[in-house]
């Protein structure tokens, strides 16, 4: 708003429009204020998880019966063709960009296990480009998630609702992100 003062035109319509206005009904009022407020949510601090919202988390898989997740098969001809062309849409984006190798691990754990409540089929998981060997050692590590990713998915307690892993489409990220598509519930 300007602090300009208002012309003749704008004063007249102005107190035109305050004697058209009725004042509310003082019962509709005190019905509105007795109206319970919401609770203000608690602040939860770390990773979301199961426990989080009081459920009891599903245990990990053991090391003997973990199966690697597929990455090329589990998905008709419609969803190839769609993840090649990049229209697929994700309904959850994960951006691990700047967290630990640990504090990654439970941002993808915790949101896998909240897109799968939630009936998600698309994730895009965003890792960054994976470095070689010799890039790692130089510049301090980097690229050690994307590196990971592969175990941890294989590893998860998540690891039977998840379809198939690809690299994504340039236009969501290329080489420095993923898809995930999880299973349909059945």
């Amino acid at each position: 708003m300007s602090d300009r003062p208002l012309t003749a035109g704008e004063k007249a319509l102005w107190q035109k429009f305050i004697e058209s206005v009725k004042p509310l009904d003082q019962t509709r009022v005190s019905r509105v204020k007795s109206l319970p407020v919401a609770k203000k949510l608690r602040v939860v601090s770390g990773p979301i998880t199961a426990q989080t919202f009081g459920v009891k988390p599903s245990a990990a898989i053991p090391l003997k019966d973990q199966v690697p997740v597929p990455t090329k098969h589990g998905l008709d001809g419609h969803w190839e063709r769609r993840l090649t062309k990049g229209v697929v849409q994700p309904e959850v984006t994960i951006d691990l960009h700047g967290y630990t190798l640990t504090t990654a691990h439970g941002r993808l754990d915790s949101a896998l296990e909240l897109s799968i409540a939630a009936g998600h089929r698309a994730i895009l998981l965003i890792t960054g480009k994976e470095r070689s060997a010799d890039e790692r050692r130089r510049d301090g590590g980097r690229g050690a998630i994307r590196a990971a990713i592969a175990d941890w998915l294989a590893a998860s307690r998540h690891a039977s609702h998840i379809a198939t892993v690809r690299n994504a489409h340039p236009r969501h990220g290329g080489s420095g992100a993923l898809y995930i598509i999880l299973r349909r519930r059945r």
